[in-house]
C-alpha cells in the first residue's frame, strides 16, 4: 500500500516531464522582430499662392437719398387727391398730387388783371400828357409847374402799373400753387390729407421720398479702413470710382442681393462707437415703373428701412495663401511638411485674419504642404505621417447622401 503511494505520483511526474520535453522540442523557433516606429498623424493641405480680393463686411439700414414734407403754399379746401397720394404710393416727377379749390385765387387773378389794365391806361395817359407838356415847354407855352406836375403824374402812374403787375404775378403764382405737383419721382411714406379737408399754408400734409436711388450708411472700424481704397481727405467719390458693394438680406422669404457703390465717406468719427461711416448708393432700388405696375421682375425691391449685410470690395492682394485660422501658431508661425514627410516651423507674414480664414505670405519650397493639426510639441525635422485634408474631405463628401 505504501509503495503505490510513491510509484503513482512519480509516474505522473515522469509523464509530465516527457510531455513538456516533447512540446519544447517541437515548438517553432522564435524570431526577434524590431518594434514598428509610431509616427504622428497630421492633416495637411496643398496651399498655392493666389490673388485674393480683400473684402470688408458691415451692415446698415436702407434710407432714401431725399426725403421731404409735402407742404401747400396756399390755403383752402381740397377738391382733388391723386390716387398715388397714399401711403406706399409711387408717383412720377411733376405729377399732380393734390388740388386746392382755385376759385378765390382765380378771382384774385381777375382783380389783379383789371387793376393792371386800369393802371396801364392811366400810365399811357400820363406819358402822353408828359410828352405834350415837354413840347409846350420847349416853345415856352407853359409854366415849369405844369411840366413838373406832368412828370410827377407819369412817375406815379409807372409805379402804380409796376405794383399792379407784381400783384398780378403773385396772384397767378398762388393760382398755380393750388395744384401741388411732385418735385421728383418718388414714393409716399405717409399722408395726412383727404378730400374736402381745409389745408393751411405751410402745414405738412404728407411725407415723400425719392426713389431714383437709396443710400446705406455703413459703419467701419479703424482697422478695416486698411483693406479699402478710400480717400480719407476728400469724402466724395465721383462716377464709378467708388468700391463695389454687395448688399444682401432675406426679403419675401428668399435671400436677395443688390449691387451698389461707395459714393462718399463721412468727415468725422462717431464719438460713441469710434467708427467711421461710409455711404453706399444703389441705383433704381424699386425697379422700373413697369415693374411697379405689376409686371414680372426677378429683382426684389431694395425697400427703405430694410436692414442689409454689406460686403465692400477692397484692393487685390497678390500671391497670398488662404489658410484656416487654426493653421497659424502664435499669430505668425505655420507648420510645413516637406517632401520627406518631415515637419518644420516657418515664419509667415500675416496680412489679415478674416473670421475662420487667414491671409498670409510665406516662402514655400516645391512639395511642401501646410500642417493643419494642432500639435503641442513640435521639433524641426520630426517624422510625421501626413493625411491630405482635401482628399479626405472629398472622399467624405462623395460618401454623403
Amino acid at each position: 500500500m505504501d509503495r503505490r503511494k510513491i510509484i503513482i505520483p512519480f509516474a505522473v511526474l515522469c509523464v509530465a516531464a516527457v510531455g513538456a520535453f516533447v512540446l519544447i522540442a517541437s515548438a517553432p523557433p522564435v524570431e526577434s522582430v524590431a518594434p514598428e516606429k509610431s509616427l504622428r498623424v497630421v492633416r495637411v493641405i496643398d496651399a498655392q499662392p493666389q490673388d485674393v480680393r480683400l473684402r470688408v463686411r458691415s451692415q446698415g439700414t436702407v434710407a432714401p437719398r431725399t426725403e421731404s414734407d409735402l407742404v401747400p403754399e396756399v390755403s383752402g379746401p381740397v377738391v382733388w387727391v391723386s390716387p398715388a397720394l397714399v401711403s406706399g404710393g409711387f408717383f412720377a416727377q411733376d405729377e399732380p398730387l393734390l388740388r386746392i379749390d382755385p376759385r378765390d385765387y382765380e378771382a384774385s387773378v381777375a382783380l389783379a388783371s383789371a387793376d393792371t389794365a386800369r393802371l396801364g391806361s392811366e400810365f399811357e395817359h400820363a406819358q402822353s400828357e408828359l410828352r405834350r407838356q415837354q413840347g409846350l415847354s420847349r416853345k415856352g407855352a407853359n409854366s415849369p409847374s405844369q411840366l413838373s406836375n406832368a412828370l410827377r403824374a407819369a412817375r406815379v402812374a409807372a409805379a402804380g402799373l409796376e405794383a399792379a403787375r407784381v400783384t398780378l404775378e403773385q396772384a397767378e403764382r398762388d393760382l398755380a400753387r393750388t395744384e401741388i405737383r411732385a418735385s421728383y419721382a418718388g414714393r409716399v411714406r405717409e399722408e395726412n390729407v383727404d378730400l374736402g379737408q381745409f389745408v393751411s399754408r405751410g402745414a405738412p400734409i404728407a411725407k415723400l421720398y425719392a426713389t431714383d436711388f437709396v443710400e446705406i450708411r455703413l459703419p467701419l472700424a479703424d482697422q478695416q479702413l486698411a483693406y479699402l481704397d478710400l480717400p480719407m481727405g476728400r469724402g466724395t467719390l465721383e462716377g464709378e470710382r467708388g468700391p463695389k458693394v454687395r448688399l444682401s438680406a432675406r426679403f419675401a422669404g428668399a435671400n436677395q442681393e443688390w449691387i451698389g457703390r461707395i459714393v462718399r465717406t463721412e468727415g468725422e468719427i462717431d464719438a460713441r462707437s469710434r467708427m467711421v461711416h461710409v455711404v453706399a448708393r444703389v441705383e433704381d432700388p424699386y425697379g422700373t415703373p413697369a415693374d411697379r405696375g405689376g409686371a414680372t421682375s426677378d429683382r426684389a425691391p431694395l425697400a427703405v428701412g430694410l436692414f442689409v449685410q454689406a460686403e465692400i470690395d477692397g484692393p487685390v492682394a497678390e500671391d497670398v495663401l488662404v489658410l484656416p485660422r487654426s493653421a497659424v501658431r502664435d499669430d505668425k508661425r505655420i507648420l510645413v511638411v516637406d517632401g520627406q514627410d518631415r515637419l518644420y516651423t516657418r515664419t509667415a507674414d500675416v496680412l489679415r485674419i478674416d473670421r475662420d480664414d487667414v491671409l498670409l505670405r510665406a516662402d514655400l519650397a516645391p512639395g511642401e504642404r501646410i500642417c493643419l493639426s494642432p500639435l503641442q510639441v513640435v521639433v524641426d525635422g520630426m517624422q510625421v505621417r501626413p493625411i491630405d485634408e482635401s482628399v479626405a474631405t472629398h472622399a467624405g463628401g462623395e460618401g454623403g447622401p
